[in-house]
Formats: structure tokens, sequence, C-alpha cells
């Protein structure tokens, strides 16, 4: 995965007007011709031929398409709209198709956003800080959160890529290759890991605790120095802490937020328990349609690509393209 501070825009097609020879020279009659300079409109189509103009000496043209005149018989014009469409002397300038984002309000009202994870997952206080007035629909597994977006259950999907202790997702990249989503921005999470546990159970209590593998690893050396020996890993945190409370489990604790003990009604033993205090989550948000950068602020690209083969240098090539061009990677995976 290669983050660049590059875009690539996509334009609208723009039919060019054309007309019928046959139409335009239909009341001429087979005398040669008088030839006219070529006229070129302002705008042009790169996919299609320019539009000419053929006018006889002293006469006006109209919007670019003239009238041909031959032994004084003169064509009738053909005929064009009222108006004159735009011209764009930047491809830039060019409007774009409206998307769902333009329509949706910045808080994220109307907005149904997935994330992995039962209530009270930190992907849940991450949707929510990417939309605020959202409204949340919790997924089992992280494809099933990209299946939704895909198949327009929900509008948004709000998943994590990398942590400052655990490193990055891998199954999130593969993911990325895998389904036709666009990555429409980030956000960042501080993530504050608390030991959980039924009410009236101490730590001492505690032979083993339960919660996501990334939370266990970034949880482990204060786990130890708690006696604590016993990991067991489940798919989220939320889950640990719903586990706990569901099986009355009086030896087993979970590590989860604050918002998972409010939500399961387990006591906080212990907070703040990360191994590291700065413990930051980035999240990518995900649509089905990509935005189009503006100019009003920095914009990140993220590109995921598979090598074709492992031949020698493969990377190197890949890299390469970037360098020469002085762009700037953030971060390769």
């Amino acid at each position: 995965v290669a983050m660049a501070s590059m875009t690539a825009p996509r334009l609208p097609f723009l039919a060019a007007r054309t007309c019928s020879a046959a139409a335009a020279f239909s009341s001429l009659s087979s005398s040669p011709l008088q030839c006219c300079p070529v006229k070129r409109t302002s705008a042009t189509n790169t996919n299609s031929a320019p539009l000419l103009s053929a006018s006889r000496p002293g006469a006006p043209a109209a919007d670019g398409v003239g009238s041909a005149d031959l032994n004084r018989l003169r064509a009738s014009a053909m005929p064009v709209a009222d108006s004159p469409l735009p011209t764009y002397t930047d491809p830039h300038e060019l409007p774009r198709p409206l998307t769902g984002a333009d329509l949706m309000e910045s808080g994220g009202e109307g907005l149904k956003v997935a994330y992995q994870g039962f209530p009270g997952a930190y992907s849940e206080s991450a949707a929510k800080k990417a939309y605020p007035h959202c409204q949340t629909v919790p997924c089992e597994h992280f494809d099933t959160a990209f299946q939704a977006v895909e198949n327009c259950t929900v509008d948004r999907a709000v998943l994590p890529l990398e942590n400052t202790l655990g490193g990055s997702i891998h199954r999130n990249y593969d993911l990325l290759l895998r389904h036709e989503l666009h990555i429409v921005g980030d956000v960042r999470l501080a993530v504050r890991h608390c030991l959980l546990a039924n009410r009236g159970v101490k730590i001492g209590d505690l032979r083993s605790v339960m919660s996501h593998p990334q939370a266990l690893a970034q949880c482990e050396h204060t786990l130890t120095e708690l006696g604590i020996e016993q990991r067991q890993a489940v798919d989220d945190t939320a889950g640990a802490a719903k586990l706990v409370t569901e099986q009355m489990l009086q030896d087993t604790g979970a590590v989860a937020s604050s918002l998972a003990a409010e939500l399961y009604g387990l006591d906080i033993l212990a907070e703040n328990i990360q191994d590291e205090k700065e413990n930051v989550t980035r999240f990518m948000m995900l649509a089905r349609e990509p935005i189009v950068p503006q100019v009003d602020k920095p914009f990140k690209t993220s590109i995921v690509f598979p090598l074709e083969d492992w031949k020698p240098a493969q990377l190197l090539k890949a890299l390469a393209v970037f360098a020469l061009r002085d762009i700037n990677l953030t971060k390769v995976y």
C-alpha cells in the first residue's frame, strides 16, 4: 500500500456537437466547392475531431457551425442552441457529478455506518468520531462490513488500518484488493484499554483475560505485571466484554473500553492498561464512490496494488514510479 499526495480526478464525459455532412450539404449542387478557412472553437474534445465552420466570405458564423456558399447558392445554417455551451480552458474546471457525499451533512446525518464488532467496540467510537450523528451498524467480521457497503445496506464503513503499538491490520489491506470500495477519509482514535470483570471480582481472582489479539498485544506487559498469564483471543474487544457478562465468568476478565463496561454492566478494575500511553489506531472511512479532492485543503491518496509476479526488483520498480516524480510516501505496506 502506498499513500502519496497525488490525486487523479475523474472527469465527466462531454459529447462533442457534430452534424451530419449529408444534412449540411443536401441542398448543394454538384459544382466545385469553394474552400473556406477552418475555424476551431475554443473548446476542444480530445476524444473527437474539432468542430469546423464553413461560411461564405463576409457571412458571420453562428456558434462554430456556419453555412456553405456554392456559386451563390447558400445552404441553410444548422440550428444551434440559444445558450452556447460553456468553454473551459483548463480540464480541472470541468464540473463533476454530485456524489452521495455531497448530499450528506458533514456530521453524518442520515448516514448508516458499518463497523466491525459488537456495540461498545473501539470501531464504533471511531465511526461516531468520523460521523458524529450517524447511525452505526455492527458487523460480525471485517469482510461483512465491506459487503454491507457494496450491497448498499449501509452508506459507509469505518475500519481499522493500523495501530501505533500493534502495527498494521493485515486483513483489511487484503480486503481492499478484493472489494471495489474507495477510501474517502481517515480518523485517528486514542485507545484507552480497561481491565473489566463481573461485579465483585477482584484482580487477584483473575486467571485469564480475553480480548481482540491486537488489544492483548498492546497490554502484554501490564497484564503480566498484574499476574494474569493466560490470554484468550476473540473477534473484538466489546465481544469479549459481552462473553464475560453472558457466561458470568468469575476468573476471566476482558480488555475493552469504558463504554463496553457501561453497556454490559462490568466493573472497571484498571484503566489505561496499554503498555504505551500514546496508543492510537488509525481508521479508514470507506464508500462506494470516490470523492474528488478540492484545492482548499491537502489530500492524501491511498493506492493498493499487487505485484504481477515475484521477479527481482519488482518492489524497486514500483517505488521508482513515485520517486521519479518527487511524490512523498507516508507509508508503504
